[in-house]
């Protein structure tokens, strides 16, 4: 990701909150992530009351790395330190590559766990949602990387990347608080869409700003060209 304005004729106070809007995003990103797995990861954890396989710990830690490495690349970019930020991007792949072996393993190893509790066929449903999210994380990743190139889709691609994670840190809220008692096990499949749809309120929120950004580059460019005809 580089920064948004590059154009030095744009005013300082301008040009800064649009160059850091990534960043700020990501930042949000790394911030939602924590925040749900807490009550059921990260709290537990700390009280030593978690009991999880080396599996899932490995798991959490790649995907904890990835929102630090995230918003670190993403300050990289926006404050003009490009050189390391592609220095670094080998990082993002070799990460990239290992969460999704470990999320196919992590899915695997929930099939398991419903199998040995007696709800095998709730397992291998549910294991379509995990399944499908790393999927579909490595296939944006991969089109960011062969568009580094061209910094305004990369940039756009890696934020959806980072967004399409954060569905199953807001699952963790609503089965926290909202989820009814019931026995152990995966919870059917469609319980999972209106937590989706809470990650994906940070897609709206980039696509308002782009939106918004356009329209500001459009009045001052007919502006300036308004400006040079009065010359």
């Amino acid at each position: 990701m580089t920064a948004l304005i590059d154009d030095r004729r744009v005013h300082p106070a301008v040009a800064a909150p649009t160059r850091y809007f990534y960043f700020y995003m990501a930042l949000a990103c790394a911030a939602v992530a924590f925040l749900g797995f807490a009550p059921t990861y990260w709290v537990p954890l700390t009280q030593r009351t978690f009991s999880g396989s080396p599996v899932v710990h490995f798991h959490g830690f790649l995907f904890f790395t990835w929102t630090v490495y995230f918003a670190f690349q993403s300050w990289l970019a926006a404050s003009g330190h490009v050189v390391w930020h592609r220095s670094l991007g080998i990082v993002g792949v070799s990460l990239a590559t290992a969460m999704t072996i470990f999320g196919f393993l992590v899915s695997v190893h929930v099939m398991q766990r419903s199998a040995a509790i007696g709800q095998a066929d709730a397992g291998v449903a549910f294991s379509i949602v995990p399944l499908s999210g790393i999927f579909f994380f490595a296939v944006v990743f991969t089109l960011a990387i062969a568009n580094t190139r061209r910094p305004e889709i990369h940039k756009r691609l890696m934020l959806l990347a980072g967004i399409s994670l954060l569905d199953a840190a807001v699952a963790r809220w609503f089965l926290t608080f909202l989820a009814p008692p019931g026995p152990p096990g995966p919870p059917p499949v469609p319980v999972t869409v209106p937590p989706a749809i809470v990650a994906y309120l940070l897609l709206v929120v980039a696509i308002v700003h782009d939106r918004g950004g356009r329209a500001a580059a459009r009045i001052r460019s007919t502006s300036m060209a308004a400006s040079r005809c009065w010359r």
